[in-house]
């Protein structure tokens, strides 16, 4: 009798996960279709199809429900996905380094962020560390906090540069800069008449946060500034970017909060004002975030820019 589970089990062996099984389930999961993931690669949807089945039978598991509408990750796609995003990033900062000793170049650091640089102290530190060390090559990952962390974790990033207190047992922290909140709106809004706006003016609107963002700390901001849940606004979450959130607004069905930095970029139909409370301007704080353990040099010249540019940071140890 042919032992059939011995042979399958034989046959898996062969072929082992490869980085096409990594990049095709983690395009298709960020495109939503294996049909679009396939496009955007020049690859047959056969092969796309082919590849993704492969890989749930090499893992034993179900990685996408299928539908008409396309595909949805399941809750073990999701780790895995997770996971395979972490090992690809390593992969490219690994070629990134060798290549980076191949051209007579000393280093690189990647630094990690999900704020913007279209203004402010983060866009002027990359400019400056980029003119003060031009050896040095310069990567920039911008994900959700909880990714980051998971990546700095890996050591797929060197540091990060955030809000609020990411801090573990394996980071050090460096206190930087803080910056104002600001209220978006929609052109025309009775609010844009004001220089400023206070919290309270709030009250009755709908506030759109985007889950990739700064949600967390600006609804403690929300909390802190209006006590009372009978003052606080409606506020909506939205799996979406920040330039998503900003179109949502200029359409009328809502407003958002950011911070300065972010509203130095324009975006038509919009409007920024400050907001404040009765004492004064209301602010977050960001600090940048290493491991413990990072030997890197790079990393060492970046923490320097940045204790000279910030010399009354606090280092927590």
């Amino acid at each position: 009798m042919v032992d059939n589970a011995g042979t399958r089990r034989q046959a898996r062996r062969k072929v082992t996960i490869g980085l096409q099984h990594l990049r095709f389930a983690v395009l298709a999961n960020d495109c939503g279709s294996l049909r679009r993931a396939a496009e955007m690669l020049t690859v047959r949807h056969s092969a796309m199809s082919r590849s993704i089945g492969q890989f749930e039978h090499l893992i034993g598991a179900r990685l996408f429900e299928r539908s008409s509408a396309g595909i949805k990750p399941t809750l073990a796609g999701k780790g895995v996905i997770r996971m395979a995003r972490v090992i690809l990033e390593q992969l490219d900062a690994l070629v990134a380094t060798g290549r980076s000793i191949g051209r007579g170049q000393t280093g690189r650091i990647s630094v990690g962020l999900y704020t913007s640089i279209s203004a402010g102290n983060l866009r002027n530190n990359l400019i400056d560390f980029r003119k003060r060390f031009p050896h040095l090559e310069l990567g920039i990952t911008e994900r959700p906090r909880a990714h980051l962390l998971n990546a700095l974790r890996s050591g797929a990033i060197d540091v990060l540069v955030v809000t609020g207190d990411a801090r573990s047992m394996d980071n050090k922290t460096l206190k930087l800069w803080s910056e104002r909140i600001f209220v978006s709106l929609p052109e025309g809004h009775p609010l844009q008449a004001r220089d400023i706006v206070y919290w309270t003016d709030l009250r009755n609107e709908t506030v759109l946060l985007s889950h990739h963002d700064l949600s967390r700390e600006l609804e403690d901001v929300i909390i802190s500034k209006l006590v009372s849940a009978g003052d606080r606004p409606k506020i909506e979450r939205h799996d979406a970017s920040r330039s998503f959130i900003k179109s949502l607004v200029s359409m009328g069905l809502g407003v958002s909060l950011m911070l300065e930095s972010d509203a130095g970029a324009s975006f038509d139909d919009l409007v920024y004002r400050e907001i404040r409370d009765g004492t004064g301007s209301s602010r977050i704080e960001y600090s940048a975030q290493w491991r413990s353990d990072n030997e890197n040099p790079a990393l060492q010249s970046f923490l320097q820019l940045l204790l000279e540019r910030y010399p009354s940071s606090t280092r927590a140890e």
